[in-house]
């Protein structure tokens, strides 16, 4: 018999300053068996990081056409495309090609994830934006995760502040092109 995905609960305090966006969350996430915990805690950050009306979470690891976080509009046209880990370019194509919106959320080496693209068709690669956290802050907060979550995450000057189940931890937020 195989293993089921098992569901861990978040609720976040969000306060976006950058954005104007401050919200309590209420999110179910359901983890892979294959699935390791910073990058669990990586797709909660990119929901918590591009919250607005209309996003949600693609079913994870087992949805090889969705990315893992979108934004759809009321009419349920996909305005984002949200990816976490290390994408190929292919997907990042795709996804540039269906939404008007790509960005990709990195708890690794953003060098390391971006050097695959090199000369590789990426539609609209200069707006496709790559976000990643200094070394070892994901990695240090994933280890707080549990079943049931409490979280306060604040963005301040491209700057986040999160406290989960008592952990605390900061880093900045760098962006880049895919181009």
């Amino acid at each position: 018999m195989a293993i089921g995905s098992t569901i861990h609960t978040f609720t976040v305090h969000l306060s976006d300053v950058d954005r104007g966006v401050y919200d309590e969350l209420q999110l179910r996430v359901a983890r892979h068996p294959s699935e390791t915990a910073p990058y669990m805690l990586t797709r909660v950050l990119a929901y918590c990081l591009e919250y607005e009306e209309g996003i949600g979470f693609s079913e994870g690891v087992a949805a090889t056409d969705e990315p893992a976080v979108m934004v759809r509009d009321l009419t349920g046209a996909l305005v984002a495309w949200v990816e976490v880990g290390a994408p190929d370019a292919a997907r990042l194509h795709t996804g540039s090609m269906k939404a008007d919106r790509v960005a990709i959320y990195t708890h690794r080496d953003p060098e390391k994830v971006a050097a695959p693209w090199a000369g590789k068709r990426i539609h609209r690669a200069d707006e496709v934006l790559l976000h990643s956290f200094e070394p070892g802050f994901v990695e240090k907060l994933a280890d707080a995760i549990d079943r049931r979550n409490t979280a306060t995450l604040t963005r301040t000057e491209e700057r986040i502040y999160l406290e989960l189940n008592g952990v605390s931890g900061e880093t900045d937020v760098f962006t880049r092109s895919a181009a």
